[in-house]
């Protein structure tokens, strides 16, 4: 591939955009993470993100497939039975994602109060700060 082909290429410019299409979205980084420890079954996945919907919870992972982050393994028994893991390719992004869980972990208050602050109903009677109406 030449210089010229490759700045044709989405996110060549960027590597972190190359990184976030991957991994961005709600629910994709968190399922990696779960996926770390090992090989986890679809209701195993859905019972470790009840906030999650079984359709997003697909979505994700048929995306998170497509990238060859995400190997489905589906067993021809009864009760059907579908395994995901990580590939070779997926675990490749393990220090990223601990990283995230790291600094979530160590930041999180500071989070939580900005946006305490931001989602405050504004007092009746007070006016915006100078520059802000």
């Amino acid at each position: 591939m030449t210089f010229a082909e490759v700045d044709n290429q989405p996110y060549s410019g960027c590597p972190v955009s190359v990184t976030l299409e991957v991994i961005g979205g709600k629910w994709k980084g968190v399922i990696l993470y779960h996926l770390l420890s090992g090989t986890k079954r679809y209701n195993e996945l859905r019972r470790l993100q009840p906030e999650v919907t079984q359709r997003m919870l697909t979505l994700q992972l048929r995306e998170l497939e497509e990238y060859g982050i995400v190997h489905r393994e589906i067993y021809r028994q009864i009760p059907p039975r579908v395994d995901y893991s990580l590939t070779e390719f997926g675990q490749s992004l393990g220090p990223i994602i601990i990283a995230m869980k790291e600094w979530g972990e160590r930041n999180k208050q500071a989070i939580y109060s900005v946006k305490a602050k931001c989602s405050e109903p504004e007092k009746p009677g007070g006016s915006a700060p100078a520059g802000e109406a």
